[in-house]
């Protein structure tokens, strides 16, 4: 017989994500029900009382309910390592948001209690789903570009960053911990090859204290360049995907994965004695292709993509029951390592070379 529990979440740090977890689950479309909420501020309190929350007097009343199966820490980015051990060593299964820690070592602090506790310790990679990620990806992994070479992938903005954390970094503020740990997991999730080399260039153009863009470049073991770039002072966009292979070149345009591939029919490299003239003067190499050797082909995500936080809560609850979980810490482990690499090298303004 089907598994038909439902599983009690109680929330520490009842912020903007977290409301967005309330809006999802309120639609009762996977087995996990908010029992209530704990935050350090009142405004927050009563907004959840609102909502029809109850709400805990501490976190520690949360830790000593026995009805709280799971807790979702969406704190601020500092304090994820503390309240995911307590909750763990109550008893609770715990799903963190991201990033996950500030650094490795306290990552592992937390396997290390997960693995003690025997609880299910998750985090919330929602961007797995993204439309444009999985158009991107599909596409890849169909072979219709070849072996690619070359991805580059951009989150940009002109806005600046909204007030609070982002702009602290005390609170693990900045565009790497805010955007950056979704890209990278994105491509270390599709790709599983090793990272051996992490340049970053990070500035702080509007907010003095973190990074607001950076600019970073990891190299794969298996020979794939990738190319990550966030920005909030960009009035120009670029693709949200562009993508080089052996055999053409993939762009996704936006968050709503539609874009086109550009496949080589038919080489062209018999050159001619005469030089071609182009807008930027004579060029043999950078000479106009003839469109009769090549296809363009649109691409759109995949059917029946679910782009929200059902599958993250599926996989905790299949995890909880004894499936393998699909979101684990080690490949979390991996992102942070990466992160440390890329402050490192913005530090340094050279390459680390690492194995992870």
């Amino acid at each position: 017989m089907e598994n038909s529990k439902i599983y009690n979440l109680a929330i520490i740090g009842f912020g903007g994500m977290a409301g967005h977890h309330f809006t999802q689950l309120s639609k009762g479309e996977v087995r996990v029900r908010i029992k209530g909420i704990y935050d350090l501020k009142e405004d927050r309190r009563e907004a959840a009382r609102e909502k029809g929350l109850y709400v805990y007097e501490s976190n520690e009343a949360i830790f000593a309910d026995p009805e709280v199966d799971i807790v979702l820490v969406a704190a601020t980015n500092e304090v994820h390592k503390d309240l995911s051990i307590a909750a763990l060593r109550a008893g609770k299964h715990v799903l963190c948001e991201k990033p996950v820690t500030l650094t490795s070592a306290e990552l592992e602090e937390i396997m290390a209690v997960a693995k003690e506790t025997g609880k299910i310790f998750t985090i919330d990679q929602n961007r797995r789903v993204n439309k444009d990620y999985l158009a991107m990806r599909s596409a890849v992994e169909s072979g219709i570009i070849g072996k690619p070479y070359v991805i580059e992938t951009r989150v940009e903005g002109s806005r600046g960053m909204p007030e609070g954390w982002r702009r602290t970094k005390a609170l693990g503020g900045g565009m790497m911990f805010d955007w950056g740990v979704h890209l990278i997991d994105q491509l270390m999730y599709m790709n599983k090859s090793k990272v051996t080399n992490v340049f970053c260039k990070m500035y702080s153009i509007l907010y003095d204290e973190v990074d607001d863009n950076f600019h970073l470049v990891l190299t794969f073991e298996d020979g794939l360049t990738a190319y990550v770039e966030i920005s909030t002072n960009n009035f120009i966009l670029h693709p949200r995907w562009y993508v080089l292979g052996t055999e053409g070149t993939l762009q996704i345009d936006s968050w709503e994965g539609t874009g086109r591939v550009v496949k080589v029919k038919e080489r062209e490299d018999t050159w001619t004695p005469d030089i071609k003239i182009t807008k930027a003067g004579p060029s043999k190499t950078m000479g106009a292709r003839d469109p009769s050797t090549v296809s363009v082909t649109e691409v759109a995500p995949p059917e029946g993509i679910e782009d929200n936080l059902n599958p993250v809560y599926r996989q905790l609850v299949d995890a909880i029951e004894g499936a393998p979980l699909k979101i684990t810490p080690e490949q979390a482990l991996r992102v942070v390592k990466v992160m440390e690499a890329a402050f490192e090298s913005a530090s340094t303004g050279e390459a680390v070379k690492l194995s992870v």
